[in-house]
Parts: C-alpha cells; structure tokens; sequence
C-alpha cells in the first residue's frame, strides 16, 4: 500500500493507504505503485487517479508537487476536487470568464494573460474530469 497524503493551501484533503496513484507530471503520466523509487516532481493542472481495493477515484487538481518517499507519497496541489464534488455549473462559468477575460486582453493591457489562461486550464480539467469519470 501507499501512504498517500494530499496537501492544499487550506489544509490536509486526503490521508489514505491507496494500491496505485496516478498524476500529472511535466513530461508524461506518473503512475505509482507500492515501493516506487524516492522522487520529486512538479505536477500539472490535470487528473489524479487513485485506486484503493477494485475502486478508482478521480480528482481534477491544480498544479503543484508530489514528494515520494520510502514510508509516505505527499502530494502538495494548489487545489482538489474529487469528480463527485466538481459543481460542472460552476465550472463552466468559470471558463466562459477566462475565455472573455483573454478576449478583452486583446485590446486591455491591465488584463493578467497568465492568471487568465491559469484559470481557463483549471476550468477546462474539471469540466474535463467531470465528463470522462462523472
């Protein structure tokens, strides 16, 4: 079993003993099993897989770090939602907002390009997430 632990900015998300884990690293997907060599690496906004028993669970999750040790994975993401508690409501407003806020930066040099194309990636994973695995 892996010792997972999930970090966000607003505390612990997740304890658990999982059997695989899967995230988004730069250059490819990192799938995870028990014993997995020590690593560190940056992860994408993207999907993050866990299976615990014959269940598989699914998480949209912002970019962040994943840290595996010998005893214990810790996976620090900027934010985290299991597919089941993605508001795809929400999630589409929040990409129509992105998509109108890069349109504006055409004309508006006062419109942050970065954060705007940040939030329109983040939308577009959960709505993403939410359609493959709802």
């Amino acid at each position: 079993m892996i010792n997972l632990r999930i970090i966000t900015p607003t505390g612990t998300y997740l304890v658990q003993s999982v059997d695989y884990l899967e995230v988004c690293a730069p250059h490819s997907v990192l799938g995870i099993l028990p014993g997995h060599a020590p690593l560190i690496s940056t992860l994408l906004i993207g999907l993050l897989k866990t299976k615990v028993g014959g269940k598989t669970n699914y998480y949209a999750t912002g970019e962040g770090v994943i840290h595996i040790k010998k005893d214990e994975t810790i996976v620090m993401v900027s934010s985290i939602e299991k597919c089941d508690e993605i508001d795809i409501d929400r999630a589409i407003e929040a990409k129509k907002r992105a998509e109108q806020r890069l349109q504006k930066a055409k004309d508006d040099t006062d419109v942050d390009i970065a954060r705007a194309e940040s939030a329109l990636s983040r939308a577009l994973n959960r709505i993403k997430v939410y359609n493959e695995h709802k």
